[in-house]
C-alpha cells in the first residue's frame, strides 16, 4: 500500500467517476460481500467533526463511560499458579481503575486533564510489562479530550507514552495504530502516510478499513485530494465498504484544495450511492463554508438541514463557530450563537468549546460564547454567590493571557452579577499555578479596587521560595507585601520566612532592611516559634527571662511539641515543662497553668505515631520520671486519655511511668476485669413417632414434644389423613405450632374446608394466636383460587389485627399469589386483595405486586383495560407495572390514540426522559427500527445505563440479534453512553449464537468509534474468533504465564545474527512466554546473547517472570545474570521480585526469600501480598518464629495497605509453635488472641486444616481442648466452629459429631454455619458435606434460606431428578421458590430436553442474583 502511495498518483478525483459506488448503503457494505458483518453505522467511522479544527477541540468527545460498578476479570484455564493469579487480578484492577478515574473526569467535565493522565500513564510505567489495551486507553487519551492542552503539546505526548510503552515490552496491533491515526487528526498533525503504512508494514501490522478511513481524512485535513484517491481506489479495489466517514473527508478535502463546488456535490453522490448525508456531512461543509467566511452559503445549507429529516444539535453549531473564529472571521459568530438552543448537555460542551478557543489564543471570542450560559449556572452547589466563569478564567491563567485582559473580564463579569468576586478568584489560580508576576499585578489590581490583600495570599509563592532555601527570593516577595502595605503575620513569619535563613540574627537583619516592624508581637510570636523547634536550650532561656512578656501557651504548643519529637535534650524539656506548669505568664486564659500543661503533654502523645512512640520510648520514660522529681502532676482525665493512646500504640509499659505523675486525689486504677460469660445447652430433641407417644400416653406422662414431632413428621410424609386421625385422637394436646403445620398441609393438599375449620378451632383455644405470615398467604390463596375471596380478605385483615410481619420473601409469596388468579382471569379478585394488601399497608406498593393485575388484561388481550390498571396504579401507588409489554402491545396494533394517551401519562408522570426511553425500547422490540432511530437521538437526551442494560440482557436471553445491533448502532453519538459496555452485550449475544462474522463485524465497529475495550471485552471477542479457526486481528491483553487457548505451535527459528533483526527476536520471545515456552525462550535468549544482541529491560524482566510462574529459578538466574551485563541499572520489577519471593518460598528457600523481601522494601518497593503471605507460610512450616515477626515488624513500617489480615502471621506463628513442638506457647498465643473481644470473629480454619492434614494428633487434642475451653469459658465459638466444620470437610463426620455433643452451642452458631453451606455451594460435588452438616445440625438455616443452596448444588451437579424432587417438596412446603431457584431449575430441564412446568424467569441469572443480594441488605439494614 505504501508503495502504491509512493509510485502512482490517480488523475484529479471527480465526483462522477471513482465514487460512482453500487449497492453501497450507508448503514452497510453490499449485499454481496461474504464480509456481511462489516457494517458502517449511522455516524461512524473517521468524520469530519473528529477531523477538523472544530472537531479537535470541541465535541469529538466519544468516550465509553463506564456504569461505575466494579467489574471482574475472569480466566478460564485449566490450572493457575496462584501468583499468576495475584498478578493477572492486579493487571486488571489497575486497568479499570485507569479508566475509571479517566471516565470521572470526562463524565463531569468531558476532557482529561494532563495531571490525571500523566498519573495514569506513570503509574502504568511502574507496575512493569503495560497490557495492549492499557496503552490504547493513553493513547486515545492524548487527543481531543486534552482540550486544556496545545495540539502541539498533545501529539509529543502521544508520542512519548507511544515510545516508552514500547520499550517496557507493550505489543502493538491495528487498533494501537488507527488510535494514533485518530491522535494525529484530532491534533492537525502533519505526517506522511506512505510513512506511516510503511512503519506498519515493518512491524508486520495488517491495515484494515479504519486505517484506510483515516488516512483519507488525513490526506483530505491538507486538501490533498490525490493522495486520498489513491487509497479511496485501493478500497474499490479490495472490496471494502465506502461508508458515510469517508464522504465526510471528502468534503472537506475538496473544501481546502480550494474546489467548494465539488465539495458541495459529494452530497449528491452520496445520494446517488444510496447513502443518506447525516449532520456530520453537513456539518462538514458548514465548516467548510466557515473556513471561507461564505455565510450566505452557510445559511442556505442550515436551511436544507432544517428541512431535511436530520437535526443539528448545539454542539455542531459549536463547530462551526470554532471554525468561523479560528479562520478570523470573529464578525459573524454572534449570529451563530444565536442559533444555539441550550439544549440538555450544552453548558459542558460549550465549555470544551471555550476551552479549546482559549488554546487557540482567542479568549474574546470565548468570553462572548461563556456569557451564553444559563444564569443560574454555576461552577459550584452554592447558588448564593453566583461564580460563573470559574474555568473560564483558571485557563486563562494557565495559558498566561494579559493581566490587563483578564482584568478586564473581571470587570465584565461582576458589573453583569455573573461572578461574585472573579478577581479574588483569578488570583487563587495564578497562586495555585506559581505564577508570581501574574499574582502580584492581580494583587495590585484588587488593591486599587479597595479590597484588602492578605498575608496568606502570598504563601503559595513563599512555598517553592523555602523549598529551594531562596533566601533572595523571599525577602522580594517580603518587599513586596511591604509595598502593598500588608505585614507579615505570625504564622507568614514562622512557616514561610524564618526558616530559610541560618539564624535569627542573619533573619532580623534582612527583615529590618525590607522594612519589617520587629517589636511587633507577632515578630515575637514567630520568633519563639522558630527557636523552640530549632534549640530547646536556649528557647528555655528566653522565656525564663524575667523580662520576657506575657505568651499564650497556645501560641506555641505546636511548634513546641514539634521541638520535643526533634529533640533528644530531655532535661531542656523538663525545664520547659516546669515552667509551664508554675509560671502564669503562659497561661492568660481562665485555665490554670497546671492544666493548660497537662493538655500539653497529652497533645505530645497524640501528635506522635506508633512508630514514633515505639522509638522513643526510653527518652518519654526518662521524660515522665524527671517530671515526677519535680513534682509535675496531671489530672485524672488527662491520663486516661495518655493511657488510651499508649494501649493504642502498643506501648503499655509506659503507663505505669505516667500513672505516677497523676495528682493524688484524683488517683484511678489502672486495672481491668474480664467478663466471663458461661453458654447455655440447648435440650436434647427427642426422637420418637408413634409408638412412643402411645407409651407415654399409657404411661401418663406427658407428650406435648412428642406428639409435635409426630404431626411434622406426618406433615413432612404429606399424610394429611393421619395427621388429623392423630389430631381428632390427642385433641387435648394440640398446640399452635401443631394447627399451624396441619394448616400449612390442608392448603397444600387444596382442602379448604380442612383449613377452615382448623383455623376456627385454634382461635377457640385462644385467639390471640397467629400463624406465621407464609401460612397466612398460603391460606389466603387457597381461598382466591376457590372464589372465597372475602374470607381471604378476611385472613389479611386478621395478619394486619395480629401484627404479622412479611420480609422479602413473604413479598415475593404475595405476588405468587396474585399471579395464581391471573389463569382464571379474576383480576377483580386480583384488584381487591391487592387494594386491600396495600391499604392495611402489609406490603408496600411495587412494580412486582402491580403487575398481576395488568397481567391479567394483557392475557385477554384487553390493551385498554392494562392501560388503564396500569394508569391507576401509578396514581395510587407511583408504580406503572408491565408499560413496555403494553406499549408494545400498542405498536403492534397501532392503536395511536392509546398510544398517544399512554406517552403522555408517562411523560407527565415520569418525566420526558423515561417516556423516550419506553418509546425507543418499544418501537426496537417490534422492529420499527426508523422510529426507534428518531427517539434516541432526539437532543439532549443521556444515556441510561440501567434501562440500557435492562433491554440488552432482553435481547440476549430472547436471542433477539437484530433488536440488539440497532441498539447498539442507535446509541453511538449517545451521550454518556459507555460503548464497551454496548460492544460487550453484542459479543455476548455473538458468543451464545457462535456468530464469528459479526464479531468481527463489531470489532471494526468500535475502533470506528474510537470506543476503549476493556479486557473482558477483548477476551470475549478473541474467544469467538479462535472457537471459529479466525485469527485474532489483536494482541490478547493476558499475562504472559496463561496457557494459549490455541494448541499452535511456535516452530524455532533460526537466530537472528545482528541487532538489526532485534524486533523480531524479541517478537519471538514474547511469543514463546506466551504459549508456556519460558525455557525454550531461555534457550533462544542465551543465543542471542552470545551473538551480542541486547534487548530492553522490558523484555528480560518479562522473561524472568514468565520462568518464575513456571518454577524455573535457575534459568530465571542465569537471565537476570544477562540482563545485568547487558542493561547496568537492570533491577527486577515489583511483581518479577515478588514472583522470585513466591518461587522461593515454595522451594523452602526461606532466607533467600527474606532477604529479597528486606531488598524490596529498602527499595521503597512494594511487594505483593501473594509473596508475604506465602514467605510468611514457607517460614511457619520450617518453624521460624523469628522470620515471621521480622517479616510483621517490615510490614507495619510500609505504611501501604496490603489488605493483609493479622491472622496471617498469628495462625503461621502457631503452626511454627507446632513444628518447634512446642504447644504451650501455640496456645497461649492464640487465647491472648481470642479472649480480646474485638478478635471473637477472627478464623483459625488454615491451622485447623494443616493440623488435621498431617495427622498431628497430639497438637489437634491440645487444639481442640482450647477451643472447647473458649467456647464454654468465654463464649468464643469461633475456633469451635473452624475445628467442626474442617472436621466436617474432611469427611470426619463421627469426630465433628462427637464435638458437637461437647459443644452442643456450636450448634446455634448459623453465621458461621451458613457461610460454610454458602462455600461448599459454589462447587460441584461438594452436597455430600452439606447433607452431613444437615444430619449433624437439622434446623442451622431456614427453609427459605437451605432450598435455594441446596438448588444451586443440583445445578452444578447437572442432576435434574433430584432438582425435581427439590422443587416439589418445596412446593408441599408451600415455601416460595426464589427466581433464581427457578431459572436454575428450567436450565436443567432445557439441558435435558425436556419442557419446564413452569414459565422461565425471563431475565439473567446475574439480575436474579443481584435482586436476592439487595434483598438480604435490606433486610440485614432493616434488623439493624
Amino acid at each position: 500500500m505504501a508503495a502504491l502511495l509512493r509510485s502512482a498518483r490517480l488523475l484529479k478525483f471527480s465526483p462522477s467517476g471513482l465514487l460512482q459506488i453500487t449497492s453501497t448503503k450507508r448503514n452497510g457494505p453490499p449485499l454481496t460481500r461474504l464480509y456481511s458483518g462489516a457494517v458502517g453505522g449511522p455516524r461512524t467511522g473517521v468524520c469530519v467533526r473528529q477531523t477538523r479544527p472544530a472537531s479537535g477541540n470541541v465535541s469529538s468527545r466519544v468516550w465509553p463511560y463506564a456504569v461505575g460498578c466494579v467489574r471482574s476479570y475472569a480466566v478460564a484455564t485449566e490450572q493457575k499458579d496462584e501468583a499468576s493469579i495475584a498478578v493477572r487480578s492486579k493487571q486488571a484492577q489497575q486497568f479499570d481503575w485507569a479508566l475509571a478515574k479517566l471516565d470521572n473526569s470526562v463524565r463531569r467535565t468531558g476532557r482529561i486533564t494532563k495531571t490525571l493522565l500523566l498519573r495514569i500513564f506513570h503509574d502504568i510505567c511502574r507496575t512493569g510489562y503495560p497490557s495492549g489495551n492499557q496503552a490504547l486507553l493513553l493513547l486515545r487519551s492524548c487527543g481531543s479530550l486534552l482540550s486544556e492542552m496545545r495540539q502541539k503539546e498533545r501529539t509529543e505526548l502521544a508520542h512519548h507514552v507511544w515510545q516508552k510503552l514500547q520499550e517496557l515490552g507493550a505489543q502493538y496491533d491495528v487498533s494501537h495504530y488507527n488510535a494514533l491515526l485518530k491522535v494525529y487528526l484530532q491534533n492537525e498533525f502533519k505526517f506522511s502516510p506512505t510513512d506511516f503504512l510503511a512503519k506498519m508494514e515493518a512491524a508486520n501490522v495488517q491495515t484494515n478499513r479504519v486505517t484506510y478511513q483515516r488516512l483519507i481524512a488525513a490526506y483530505c485535513q491538507n486538501g490533498d485530494i490525490e493522495g486520498a484517491s489513491a487509497i479511496l481506489g485501493f478500497m474499490k479495489g479490495k472490496d471494502l465498504p465506502i461508508t458515510e466517514a469517508v464522504f465526510n473527508s471528502l468534503v472537506t478535502g475538496h473544501a481546502r484544495a480550494g474546489d467548494i463546488d465539488s465539495a458541495k456535490n459529494v452530497l449528491s453522490v452520496m445520494a446517488g450511492a444510496g447513502i443518506e448525508p447525516g449532520p456530520e456531512t453537513y456539518v462538514s461543509l458548514l465548516n467548510a463554508y466557515a473556513e471561507r467566511g461564505d455565510m450566505e452559503s452557510l445559511k442556505k445549507t442550515l436551511e436544507t438541514v432544517e428541512n431535511s429529516d436530520c437535526s443539528l444539535m448545539d454542539r455542531d453549531i459549536m463547530q462551526v463557530i470554532f471554525t468561523l473564529a479560528k479562520a478570523g472571521h470573529q464578525q459573524h459568530i454572534p449570529e451563530m450563537v444565536e442559533r444555539l438552543r441550550h439544549e440538555r448537555g450544552y453548558v459542558p460542551d460549550a465549555m470544551n468549546l471555550c476551552l479549546s478557543l482559549i488554546t487557540e489564543g482567542l479568549e474574546d471570542t470565548a468570553f462572548q460564547v461563556m456569557k451564553t450560559f444559563p444564569t443560574l449556572q454555576s461552577d459550584s452547589f452554592n447558588s448564593e454567590s453566583p461564580n460563573l466563569g470559574n474555568f473560564f478564567l483558571r485557563h486563562c491563567v494557565n495559558m498566561d493571557t494579559a493581566v490587563e485582559k483578564i482584568g478586564h473580564y473581571c470587570k465584565e463579569l461582576q458589573e453583569s452579577n455573573l461572578h461574585a468576586a472573579p478577581l479574588s478568584f483569578t488570583l487563587s489560580c495564578s497562586l495555585e499555578a506559581k505564577k508570581t508576576g501574574m499574582s502580584i499585578e492581580l494583587m495590585k489590581l484588587l488593591k486599587e479596587q479597595g479590597f484588602p490583600i492578605r498575608p496568606h495570599y502570598f504563601w503559595p509563592l513563599f512555598t517553592y521560595l523555602v523549598k529551594d532555601n531562596n533566601t533572595a527570593g523571599v525577602v522580594e516577595l517580603v518587599k513586596v507585601m511591604q509595598e502593598l502595605d500588608v505585614s507579615p503575620d505570625v504564622e507568614t513569619l514562622s512557616n514561610y520566612i524564618l526558616p530559610v535563613f541560618n539564624n535569627l540574627e542573619a533573619a532580623r537583619q534582612a527583615l529590618k532592611t525590607a522594612g519589617v516592624s520587629l517589636e511587633s508581637e507577632g515578630f515575637l510570636t514567630s520568633e519563639v516559634r522558630s527557636l523552640a523547634v530549632r534549640n530547646l536550650a536556649e528557647f528555655y532561656t528566653q522565656l525564663s527571662a524575667p523580662s520576657f512578656p506575657s505568651l499564650e501557651l497556645g501560641m506555641f504548643r505546636g511548634s513546641l511539641i514539634l521541638g520535643f519529637r526533634k529533640s533528644s535534650d530531655v532535661e531542656s524539656m523538663v525545664k520547659i515543662t516546669e515552667l509551664l506548669f508554675k509560671d502564669e505568664r503562659f497561661s492568660q486564659s481562665s485555665s490554670k497553668p497546671a492544666e493548660a500543661t497537662s493538655f500539653f503533654l497529652y497533645s505530645l502523645i497524640d501528635s506522635m505515631s506508633e512508630g514514633e512512640v515505639q522509638e522513643q520510648e526510653d527518652k518519654l520514660r526518662k521524660f515522665f520520671n524527671q517530671l515526677q522529681t519535680q513534682n509535675i502532676t496531671i489530672s485524672g482525665n488527662i491520663y486516661r486519655g495518655i493511657r488510651n493512646l499508649l494501649e493504642s500504640y502498643h506501648v503499655p509499659e509506659l503507663i505505669k511511668d505516667v500513672i505516677v505523675l497523676v495528682d493524688p486525689k484524683d488517683r484511678v486504677s489502672n486495672s481491668s476485669v474480664s467478663d466471663v460469660s458461661r453458654v447455655n445447652g440447648s435440650e436434647e430433641k427427642l426422637l420418637a413417632l408413634e409408638k412412643k407417644l402411645a407409651e407415654l400416653k399409657a404411661e401418663n406422662q406427658p407428650l406435648g414434644s412428642v406428639f409435635k414431632q409426630t404431626i411434622q413428621a406426618l406433615c413432612a410424609e404429606e399424610n394429611l389423613q393421619r395427621a388429623l386421625e392423630l389430631k381428632q385422637q390427642y385433641e387435648q394436646e394440640m398446640t399452635a405450632a401443631c394447627y399451624a403445620t396441619l394448616i400449612n398441609l390442608c392448603c397444600r393438599h387444596d382442602n379448604v374446608e380442612e383449613a377452615l375449620n382448623l383455623k376456627r378451632e385454634m382461635n377457640r383455644k385462644d385467639s390471640s394466636l397467629a400463624l406465621d405470615a407464609s401460612k397466612y398467604i398460603a391460606m389466603v390463596k387457597l381461598l382466591s383460587k376457590n372464589d372465597r375471596v372475602e374470607e381471604a380478605i378476611d385472613i389479611l385483615k386478621e395478619m394486619k389485627e395480629k401484627d404479622v410481619v412479611l420480609n422479602d420473601m413473604h413479598v415475593t409469596m404475595l405476588f405468587h399469589m396474585l399471579n395464581a388468579i391471573v389463569a382464571k382471569g379474576g383480576a377483580p379478585a386480583i384488584q381487591q386483595l391487592q387494594d386491600t394488601i396495600f391499604t392495611l399497608g402489609l406490603a408496600k406498593p411495587s412494580a412486582n405486586l402491580c403487575s398481576p393485575l395488568v397481567t391479567s388484561y394483557l392475557d385477554r388481550k384487553d390493551l385498554s383495560g392494562a392501560l388503564d390498571a396500569a394508569i391507576e396504579c401509578q396514581k395510587r401507588y407511583k408504580h406503572l407495572p408491565r408499560i413496555h409489554d403494553i406499549l408494545v402491545g400498542l405498536v403492534e396494533k397501532g392503536d395511536t390514540e392509546l398510544l398517544q394517551k399512554a406517552m403522555d401519562f408517562v411523560s407527565q408522570e415520569r418525566g420526558e426522559m423515561t417516556m423516550l426511553y419506553d418509546l425507543f425500547f418499544a418501537f426496537l422490540q417490534t422492529g420499527r427500527y426508523r422510529e426507534a432511530r428518531k427517539i434516541i437521538e432526539t437532543p439532549g437526551l443521556r444515556a441510561r445505563p440501567g434501562r440500557l442494560q435492562w433491554y440488552a440482557e432482553k435481547c440476549i436471553f430472547s436471542n433477539q440479534m437484530e433488536s440488539l445491533e440497532q441498539m447498539v448502532d442507535m446509541t453511538a453519538k449517545l451521550f454518556e453512553c459507555d460503548r464497551d459496555e454496548m460492544y460487550s452485550y453484542l459479543l455476548r449475544l455473538c458468543k451464545e449464537t457462535n456468530n464469528w462474522q459479526k464479531a468481527e463485524a463489531a470489532w471494526t465497529k468500535m475502533q470506528e468509534e474510537n470506543a476503549i475495550p476493556r479486557e473482558r471485552t477483548l477476551r470475549l471477542l478473541s474467544d469467538i474468533l479462535k472457537s471459529n479457526g479466525q485469527e485474532v486481528p489483536f494482541e490478547l491483553p493476558e499475562t504472559w504465564y496463561e496457557q494459549a487457548a490455541t494448541k499452535q505451535q511456535v516452530k524455532p527459528a533460526t537466530a537472528p545474527t545482528t541487532a538489526d533483526n532485534r524486533p523480531e527476536y524479541q517478537a519471538r520471545l514474547l511469543a514463546l512466554c506466551k504459549r508456556g515456552k519460558a525455557k525454550e525462550a531461555c534457550v533462544m535468549l542465551q543465543d542471542s546473547d552470545k551473538k551480542d544482541v541486547v534487548f530492553g529491560p522490558a523484555l528480560y524482566d518479562h522473561l524472568i517472570r514468565a520462568l518464575l510462574a513456571e518454577g524455573s529459578i535457575e534459568n530465571a538466574m542465569v537471565v537476570k545474570d544477562i540482563a545485568a551485563s547487558r542493561v547496568p541499572s537492570f533491577q527486577l520489577s515489583d511483581i518479577a521480585t515478588s514472583l522470585l519471593i513466591v518461587t522461593q518460598s515454595k522451594k523452602g528457600q526461606v532466607k533467600d526469600a527474606l532477604e529479597n523481601l528486606k531488598s524490596m522494601l529498602q527499595a521503597d518497593h512494594v511487594p505483593s501480598q501473594l509473596a508475604i503471605t506465602r514467605l510468611v507460610q514457607a517460614l511457619g512450616t520450617q518453624g521460624d518464629v523469628a522470620g515471621i515477626e521480622e517479616v510483621e515488624s517490615l510490614i507495619k513500617v510500609l505504611g501501604t495497605n496490603l489488605s493483609l489480615s493479622s491472622m496471617v502471621f498469628i495462625n503461621n506463628k502457631v503452626l511454627a509453635h507446632i513444628k518447634n513442638s512446642n504447644m504451650e506457647s501455640a496456645v497461649e498465643l492464640l487465647e491472648e488472641v481470642y479472649t480480646s473481644p474485638a478478635n471473637k470473629n477472627l478464623s483459625m480454619s488454615f491451622v485447623f486444616r494443616k493440623v488435621l492434614e498431617n495427622g498431628n494428633d497430639k497438637a489437634l487434642d491440645k487444639l481442640s481442648a482450647m477451643a472447647e475451653r473458649l467456647a464454654n469459658h468465654f463464649a468464643c465459638y469461633r475456633p469451635a466452629s473452624d475445628l467442626f466444620l474442617q472436621l466436617l470437610d474432611m469427611d470426619k463426620v463421627e469426630d465433628a459429631k462427637f464435638m458437637l455433643a461437647r459443644c452442643n452451642a456450636l450448634a446455634e452458631q448459623k453465621e458461621a454455619l451458613v457461610s460454610y453451606l454458602s462455600q461448599k455451594a459454589q462447587s460441584p460435588g461438594q452436597l455430600g458435606k452439606i447433607q452431613s452438616l444437615l444430619s449433624l445440625v437439622p434446623d442451622f438455616a431456614e427453609k427459605e434460606v437451605l432450598y435455594p443452596y441446596l438448588m444451586k448444588c443440583h445445578a452444578l451437579d447437572k442432576d435434574l431428578s433430584a432438582a425435581k424432587a427439590l422443587h416439589e417438596e418445596m412446593q408441599k412446603e408451600g415455601i416460595a421458590v426464589d427466581e433464581l431457584s427457578l431459572k436454575r431449575l428450567a436450565g436443567l430441564y432445557r439441558d435435558a430436553g425436556e419442557q419446564a412446568p413452569f414459565p422461565e424467569p425471563p431475565e439473567s441469572f446475574k439480575f436474579y442474583a443481584d435482586k436476592l443480594r439487595q434483598r438480604a441488605a435490606e433486610a440485614q439494614t432493616t434488623a439493624e
